[in-house]
């Protein structure tokens, strides 16, 4: 970690920083608090806006478990934020997603090439995955994302689950680059495999 984590218990000077741990501390219930919420705490209102984006977007969006983890393992992977993969990928496969299908998750080359059409689908993600694994890497890699690669996301889910799918990546783009920046965590430079 480039800068140290605040205490844990955090220590306040206000009572609205106090609110703000609470509310940090509610939303990670029954768990402690994480090494990210120990460095968003250096300035509260920061981590207050992060909590309550970061719970909407984890908690309150129709698309389900496989889909969300598998959005947020694949940011985590192009990005090589090893430590939100290490938080993630395990509850992509509590979520429905194969061992096998996580492992074309964790591929570090690009899925889709601009320009150069969509890879086929491998067998151990559902259709409905692979798209998201696709949508995903381009999104993150290349910000736009071409309109094949949206139009087969767009056949797929309805308009509030294109929303949610693209602010849960753009969501945990954010993440991953502030968890890299900063090495929260000190796993970010080990890779998929040395991040357990």
């Amino acid at each position: 970690m480039r800068l140290p984590y605040v205490p844990n218990p955090p220590e306040t000077t206000s009572p609205e920083d106090a609110a703000i741990v609470e509310r940090i501390q509610a939303r990670r219930a029954p768990r402690p608090l994480q090494p990210l919420d120990l460095t968003l705490l250096h300035s509260p209102p920061v981590a207050d806006g992060w909590n309550s984006f970061l719970g909407a977007v984890r908690t309150r969006t129709t698309i389900p478990a496989d889909l969300r983890e598998i959005a947020i393992s694949r940011v985590a992977v192009v990005n090589r934020a090893w430590y939100e993969w290490m938080h993630h990928a395990p509850l992509a496969e509590q979520g429905g997603v194969s061992k096998e299908g996580m492992e074309v998750v964790k591929q570090e080359e690009p899925l889709v090439l601009a320009g150069e059409g969509r890879m086929e689908r491998p067998g151990s993600l559902t259709e409905e995955q692979w798209a998201v694994v696709c949508f995903t890497d381009e999104m993150t890699r290349n910000v736009q994302v071409r309109d094949e690669t949206f139009a087969r996301l767009r056949e797929l889910f309805g308009e509030r689950e294109v929303v949610e799918i693209t602010a849960t990546v753009a969501c945990y783009n954010c993440v991953s680059r502030f968890l890299v920046a900063l090495d929260v965590g000190e796993r970010n430079g080990l890779g998929p495999d040395a991040a357990h």
